[in-house]
């Protein structure tokens, strides 16, 4: 569970990362509840997804890693407030490199909620962390 940034992480190109730069969290991992990981364990699977070789991984998952992406962007002139107001992000759930679920979800930059929250806590605070840094890139 993502939350805070980890700046400095150990990646050759943090913002291609799935969240749009690292992370520090704490696992969901049924026994491991609560527990924070090394930041190496961190680096290595926490902020990649398909964390097999990460010891504290459940043998059964609904989902490896999340991928998102926007579907409304900025303003074509470079600012960044999107052009209806409502940023779109798609995410897909990837299990065995191959998708299981996917959905769109809509953040209203005017009241600064989402339209309608993901179900799954841990997906929707990736939402939220990848929404964050999509919002600080550069135009």
């Amino acid at each position: 569970m993502p939350i805070e940034k980890l700046d400095g992480g150990n990646w050759p190109h943090p913002a291609r990362l799935p969240l749009g730069g690292g992370w520090r969290g704490h696992c969901t991992a049924p026994g491991h509840e609560g527990e924070v990981p090394e930041q190496h364990v961190q680096e290595a699977f926490c902020n990649l997804g398909y964390a097999d070789g990460c010891t504290w991984t459940p043998k059964e998952r609904e989902w490896d890693a999340v991928r998102f992406g926007v579907l409304a962007g900025r303003s074509d002139k470079g600012g960044t407030q999107p052009v209806d107001r409502v940023i779109q992000l798609r995410y897909v759930c990837e299990r065995n490199h191959r998708p299981s679920a996917d959905g769109v979800l809509q953040f209203n930059c005017t009241s600064a909620m989402w339209v309608e929250p993901h179900p799954n806590p841990r997906l929707q605070k990736m939402a939220e962390c990848f929404l964050d840094s999509w919002m600080k890139k550069p135009g």
